[in-house]
């Protein structure tokens, strides 16, 4: 377990601090910096403006590393790795480099929060203890990488619980953790940032190990998780899919969203809400959820065919899940963005196992990559898996659709991050919901 600064908001008022970094996380840190009357700096790698509530942004090359330097600690948004030797060498100076969300923690009623982190489904395994909680009548916080920040004036809710999404960039920023941290699944991701996979399984699970923390509840699926139990603290729960009618009324599709589902009810259990364990009033609380914009989420038909956006897809282990959801159709796959160096065997050789009908087409930058390790997996006597790289998500629409029949499923899954062709995953998908509207209205 790595030692991190033990520092709170509190601890920063009237203080001379550093915002590296804005985008959603670092306004919730300027906001919060002003709020309690702290003196902020503010570096940026490229300002989108000159100045951020009439302060001036610099620019983390031109001069704004500098100005950090001078500073009593250094706010640092998630997207910074802490191993960048710019990051290292405040450290080395003796200048603090911390998170908002760590410390937000250091003094937080940490008994009503939950910290929820993985490779994949940490997003969707919060939104269902938030959903769940509110069903049976108790009030909860989503907040953390999700999007909402508990620390952020801007955010006047009052909450009994708080169910915080982590990801391992956050988690670098913990000096502490709450009684109860879950660990959804574990696989290879972020290797830029990191810098190996061993460091991202380090700091991905050193939430589980950070003064507070007494119960890690991991999914008992995951092989990834048993290998590293060593890293999940000192008591582990193991959570293994099992059939439990009232999920479904979470309308969610694959086995891994179950799991998540149990998941989120043994969070419930462990800070202590009885009603968690009753399965009539959880498939009461399930009604109405809502899953998350662009996973695994049905938008519509074209001549019969399906098109599911998972534009969230950023790892190999979302897109094999994606895949899995759909055992017993065929599927028209779409997958490739940038390159972060993840291994692809396990996507390529789950694709190669499939006896169903598979079409996939790869995207840049690193489609050809992913193409490679399919024709490697594939076995000359297995069913033969189809590979075609395009240029860009339209051309890779028409291949796809082109394929299909009635009845098959064309899945956006990229296993990889948006960024060189889109802004965002958001952005991706929008394009993607636009070429399927664009079909529609052809037929």
């Amino acid at each position: 377990m790595t030692s991190r600064p033990r520092i709170c908001w509190s601890d920063l008022a009237g203080a001379s601090v550093g915002v590296w970094g804005l985008g959603v996380e670092g306004g919730a840190n300027l906001r919060k910096l002003l709020s309690i009357g702290a003196v902020p700096v503010i570096a940026d790698d490229r300002p989108q403006n000159a100045d951020a509530g009439g302060l001036r942004v610099l620019s983390t090359a031109g001069g704004g590393w500098e100005a950090l330097s001078h500073c009593e600690v250094v706010v640092k948004t998630p997207g910074i790795s802490r191993y960048r030797p710019d990051v290292v060498a405040l450290g080395d100076q003796g200048i603090p480099v911390v998170g908002g969300l760590g410390l937000w923690l250091e003094e937080a009623d940490r008994s009503r929060v939950v910290c929820i982190t993985g490779t994949k489904g940490k997003s969707t395994t919060t939104t269902i203890v938030g959903h769940l909680l509110r069903g049976l009548g108790r009030s909860c916080l989503v907040a953390g990488n999700i999007g909402r920040l508990p620390y952020d004036p801007d955010n006047v809710d009052e909450a009994e619980f708080t169910a915080v999404e982590v990801s391992s960039f956050q988690a670098t920023d913990l000096g502490c953790s709450p009684p109860v941290v879950a660990v959804t699944s574990l696989h290879p991701d972020h290797l830029d940032w990191h810098g190996s996979v061993e460091r991202y399984y380090a700091d991905k699970l050193s939430a589980c190990t950070q003064p507070g923390a007494e119960l890690t509840i991991a999914d008992s699926g995951s092989t990834e998780l048993h290998a590293e139990v060593g890293q999940l603290g000192p008591r582990v729960e193991w959570v293994a899919d099992q059939p439990a009618p009232w999920t479904e009324a979470l309308g969610l599709l694959g086995s891994h969203n179950r799991v998540n589902a149990l998941i989120a009810r043994a969070c419930m259990i462990a800070l202590g809400v009885d009603q968690a364990a009753d399965d009539d009033a959880l498939g009461r609380a399930a009604s109405g959820f809502t899953g998350l914009d662009s996973r695994l989420q049905k938008i519509g038909e074209v001549d019969g065919v399906v098109f599911v956006d998972d534009s969230l897809s950023t790892n190999a282990l979302a897109a094999i899940a994606a895949i899995d959801a759909f055992a017993g159709r065929p599927v028209a796959l779409i997958v490739g963005g940038a390159d972060r160096g993840i291994d692809y065997t396990p996507l390529a050789t789950r694709l190669a196992a499939r006896r169903e009908p598979t079409f996939v087409v790869t995207l840049p930058v690193n489609g050809s990559r992913i193409h490679a390790a399919i024709t490697e997996a594939v076995a000359p006597t297995g069913p033969p898996v189809e590979v075609h790289d395009t240029g860009d998500l339209e051309t890779a629409v028409e291949r796809a659709l082109a394929w299909c029949e009635s009845g098959s499923v064309l899945l956006l899954s990229p296993a990889a991050a948006s960024f060189g062709q889109f802004r965002n995953y958001k952005e991706r998908s929008a394009a993607f919901r636009h070429l399927m509207e664009t079909r529609q209205g052809s037929i």
